[in-house]
């Protein structure tokens, strides 16, 4: 793609209309409700069930029914949050999904735990026998426990890698595929629930679970498999050009048919397949780095080892699969009138699509870009073009800590942006850096609300 159709492109990109994020905020707080409200659903069928509570036996053997329900019915919930809903995933935005995810990871993994050790012990006190010869009895003599043992590792197992530490040595490849293996986790717990949880053998019992089960998964493999794959029959993605922006960073562009109708908007992302061996198996997360075109998609990337870093050497004409478009961080959540869009390395990306298209004024926009040095600064010209061309604010700011300091405090960001507390804020960057900067905006007195980032922390 020559620069000269670059350049044409970028100023046929539509501008979107500013728009409220009531739908956000509505969502992001309706869902929680629903998840809540079915947990106290799930808790009244123990209810339900029982009539009195006598003895540590049946204390324990009771904390295993509560606990098991609960894990039982978290278990798909979690499926729901990964499961790519477009809306969920547009409105609600994919980083708040995803710590929804985790978060509900945990309490599973801990409920899961509780359960298996209370229904051991509780049933080791009724029968009058030692735990480790009730161990062996339930796993092997009650049916579907077989299988349900079997889940109950892998699930625990797949827990132990997401945690933080473990994380951090895990490519992001690796931890996707040992992720698979939480579907075949819950699947086969799922007829140990239905034959042996006495509390789902009546009518609205099981046919809730049932609905909620089929359902989830139903729904996963709609938007995860049969979505990708009709979107990649009509749009026939291909690379038109790997174009180097930086050491270690290049920018991808991609062709292909109907590319109007994606209606992807600036700051979202895809999850793209390259269809080569090696990477045709894995859909990493990469933003659009310029404002969606009929003609074509652009999205740069880093090297980061592994999919990312096998990407540059691609060449054009390799296909690849989109899922997409994703993500919350768009014009949609822009309430204020003046924006202050924060970027730090490769985090330019959504926000450079965001710097051409967010609706502003003149002087009602400003850019800060934090590079280690001049070599690290990604779309530079394009940068400049644009904000002289809107009469926008573009403050690069470069050096290493060391030398320069930390230009994100509290204090700096009232000198660096008059009226602070007035604007509404996008941040993308690394963890560490998208953490430090929000923290300094509240402290400066920017309402939370106001504030906005996404992250494709794994």
């Amino acid at each position: 793609m020559s620069t000269a159709t670059h350049r044409r492109a970028r100023r046929a990109a539509p501008t979107p209309a500013a728009t409220h994020d009531s739908v956000t905020v509505d969502l992001a707080t309706l869902v929680p409700v629903l998840i809540a409200a079915g947990a106290a659903a799930v808790l009244a069928l123990w209810w339900r069930d029982t009539f009195a509570v006598t003895g540590s036996a049946e204390w324990l053997t009771g904390a295993a029914r509560i606990t098991g329900l609960l894990a039982g019915y978290a278990a798909p919930v979690l499926l729901l949050l990964m499961a790519r809903i477009p809306v969920l995933e547009r409105e609600v935005g994919a980083d708040r999904l995803a710590r929804w995810h985790a978060l509900g990871g945990r309490y599973l993994v801990g409920l899961v735990t509780v359960h298996v050790l209370t229904v051991i012990w509780g049933y080791a006190l009724t029968a009058h026998t030692g735990v480790v010869p009730e161990s062996v009895q339930l796993v092997f003599h009650y049916p579907d426990m077989l299988k349900a043992t079997f889940g109950t590792l892998l699930l625990l197992g797949t827990g132990a890698v997401s945690a933080r530490a473990a994380r951090r040595r895990l490519s992001y490849e690796a931890w996707y595929y040992l992720h698979l293996a939480t579907y075949l986790a819950i699947a086969l717990a799922f007829a140990h629930q239905l034959t042996n949880g006495a509390d789902l053998n009546q009518g609205v019992g099981m046919l809730g679970w049932w609905a909620l089960y089929l359902g989830s998964f139903a729904l996963l493999g709609w938007f995860r498999l049969v979505v990708p794959f009709l979107s990649d029959r009509r749009h026939r993605l291909r690379i038109a050009e790997v174009r180097p922006e930086a050491p270690g960073v290049v920018s991808v562009y991609l062709t292909g048919e109907r590319l109007d109708e994606l209606r992807c908007e600036p700051g979202q992302f895809f999850r793209l397949q390259f269809l080569v061996p090696g990477l045709r198996w894995a859909a990493n997360p990469y933003s659009l780095s310029a404002p969606p075109h009929p003609r074509f998609l652009r999205f740069t990337v880093k090297d980061l080892g592994g999919h990312s870093g096998a990407v540059a050497a691609l060449r054009p004409g390799v296909r690849v699969r989109a899922e997409g478009p994703y993500g919350a961080f768009t014009a949609r959540r822009r309430g204020a009138r003046k924006v202050l869009l924060i970027a730090a390395g490769v985090g330019i990306t959504p926000i450079r699509a965001l710097f051409e298209t967010l609706p502003a004024r003149p002087g009602e926009l400003t850019l800060l870009y934090r590079a280690r040095s001049e070599q690290d600064v990604l779309f530079r010209e394009e940068l400049e073009a644009v904000a002289a061309r809107r009469r926008a604010k573009l403050n690069f700011l470069l050096g290493r800590r060391s030398q320069v300091g930390d230009p994100f405090t509290a204090p700096r960001l009232k000198r660096l942006v008059p009226q602070l507390t007035g604007h509404e804020v996008f941040v993308c960057g690394p963890e560490e850096f998208t953490t430090a900067v929000i923290t300094a905006l509240c402290a400066a007195g920017v309402p939370r609300r106001r504030i906005h980032h996404e992250s494709f922390v794994f």
